[in-house]
C-alpha cells in the first residue's frame, strides 16, 4: 500500500466506526427497557420517518437510560415521548411500537 493512501484508509475506518442514527436510536430504546428485537424493528421504521433533529430529541430522553421496563411501563415511556411535544414523534413511536409488537 502506498503511504499516500494511508490517510484515506484511516478516514474510512474512522467513518465506519461512527454510530448511525438508527444504531443510536436502537441503543436508546434498549436502554429504555425495550427488547432488542422490538427496538431493532422500531429503530428501522423510525429512522425513515423522523428527521435527524427529531431522532436526537427522542434520544434526549436521558431519564429513561438507567431504568428498565420492569420499573417503567410502556405507558410511562409514551408519557416521556409525549412530553417532547412533537406530535410526529409520538405518532411514529406509537405506530412503530404497535407494528413491531404485533408482527
Amino acid at each position: 500500500m502506498k503511504l499516500a493512501a494511508l490517510p484515506l484508509v484511516v478516514l474510512s475506518l474512522a467513518l465506519a466506526s461512527c454510530a448511525t442514527p438508527e444504531t443510536r436510536l436502537r441503543t436508546g430504546l434498549v436502554n429504555a427497557g425495550l427488547s432488542q428485537s422490538i427496538a431493532t424493528c422500531m429503530a428501522d421504521r423510525m429512522v425513515d420517518r423522523l428527521s435527524l433533529v427529531q431522532l436526537r430529541r427522542l434520544g434526549s430522553l436521558g431519564s429513561l437510560k438507567d431504568k428498565r421496563m420492569t420499573d417503567l411501563s410502556f405507558n410511562q415511556f409514551l408519557h416521556k415521548v409525549r412530553a417532547l411535544k412533537d406530535p410526529e414523534i409520538l405518532t411514529v413511536t406509537t405506530s412503530s411500537a404497535a407494528v413491531c409488537t404485533f408482527s
